[in-house]
């Protein structure tokens, strides 16, 4: 395995909204930043139609649009797009090591901005519908169907805030859920529940999302798991509300993350390993946010990382 003579001053995982800030803000520090894009180049803005509500659009921007403007512009001020996958990582090395399987990478700062992957049904209609219909995120598309019928996947809290949040918008939302039981929380349960827009459907799966011809969801066939019975309901929106994966399994064991895998940073950036600053090691985005997980507040936290590591660089004689 090869290993790069150079030792890079900045490493960036990831190529979201908060990698790509903290690539825009090191590479105007003259620090030639390495963007390592992982299995999801953009991060979830990729899979996203049209933003509206990323500051200085008035009029909307499709997400891979402004993922690209965000990479040229990093790119402008000297960021390097590798595509790459962290098998390891050694965070005790001065300088860093990042195997990537073909070679390692050495670095004096490491931003980990690699994100958090929605879960999905897996379902190939609700694959092809993403972005005409079906969606991760009822704060970022729930304005779109204003007036219509949708469905919310899930029985934990995540589902529960979902669904309450789309009645501002929706005439009727079906939260689907494939037992009896919830994982929500007592007082969310009964706030859903007691919502005279929102139809509870216990014991019950998605087995198809309709509207792949169209483009666009025109429905959903469900089936009852006791009964094996399906039907179809008519709906425009398909919500998914059974959370993320952080993607930050490979730092276990040498960074302290929550029950989910979600990085608990210190001061919003810096990453620790049992309560104690890991130097030169910060984490900004969805891996480390589990409750807003907004594109302009993955490039805030982005933003800050990176005037961190430049910080950190100074007081160590870069």
């Amino acid at each position: 395995m090869a290993t790069e003579t150079m030792t890079r001053d900045t490493v960036i995982l990831g190529s979201g909204c908060s990698g790509l800030t903290a690539a825009i803000y090191t590479g105007r520090a003259n620090l030639k930043p390495l963007v390592l894009e992982g299995h999801e180049p953009g991060g979830q803005l990729s899979i996203t139609t049209l933003v509206e509500n990323f500051p200085g659009w008035p009029e909307g921007v499709q997400g891979p649009e402004l993922v690209e403007n965000m990479r040229k512009q990093a790119q402008k001020f000297g960021a390097e797009m590798e595509m790459g996958h962290l098998v390891s990582v050694d965070l005790t090395k001065r300088p860093i090591e990042l195997n990537l399987g073909n070679k390692t990478i050495k670095t004096r700062t490491l931003i980990v901005a690699s994100g958090a992957s929605a879960r999905w049904l897996g379902l190939p209609s609700e694959q092809t519908l993403i972005g005409h219909g079906v969606s991760s995120c009822a704060t970022c598309d729930g304005f779109f169907f204003s007036g219509k019928d949708i469905c919310v996947i899930g029985g934990g809290d995540s589902a529960m805030e979902e669904a309450l949040f789309l009645t501002r918008f929706a005439t009727k939302v079906y939260v689907i859920h494939r037992s009896e039981s919830f994982r929500a929380s007592k007082i969310m349960l009964e706030r859903a529940m007691a919502h005279e827009k929102i139809v509870m459907m216990t014991n019950t799966v998605v087995e198809e999302v309709l509207g792949v011809e169209e483009k666009e969801v025109r429905g959903i066939v469900i089936r009852n798991v006791k009964s094996g019975q399906t039907s179809e309901i008519p709906l425009a929106g398909f919500f998914l509300g059974i959370g993320h994966i952080p993607n930050a399994k490979m730092f276990a064991g040498q960074m302290d993350l929550d029950e989910d895998g979600y990085i608990l940073s210190k001061e919003q950036v810096f990453c620790t390993h049992n309560g104690e600053v890991i130097p030169g090691v910060f984490a900004a985005g969805d891996v480390q946010d589990r409750k807003y997980r907004q594109a302009i507040t993955a490039a805030g936290t982005g933003c800050m990382a990176a005037l961190e590591v430049e910080k950190y660089l100074e007081e160590h004689g870069r």
